[in-house]
């Protein structure tokens, strides 16, 4: 079965290629902390039960915003 090829989308403001298909697949090829993480897909913030939903298209535009502690 032949592989689908990479896509470009904008992560976090850079051009990427990725062969990611969903929010989740993302963020685990990332290797980010889902607890920490807040994910804007073409500007809207996406819960993260729904990331595994949200299949990736060519042009999209991610955001994954981490949380830092501190003080």
């Amino acid at each position: 079965m032949a592989r689908e090829s990479n896509m470009q989308i904008m992560l976090n403001g850079k051009q990427e290629n990725s062969d990611a298909r969903s929010i989740e697949q993302m963020v685990l090829q990332k290797g980010l902390k889902p607890d920490a993480l807040v994910v804007e897909y073409n500007h809207a913030v996406i819960p993260q039960d729904q990331w595994g939903q949200i299949a990736l298209k060519e042009g999209d535009k991610l955001e994954l915003l981490s949380f830092v502690g501190g003080g």
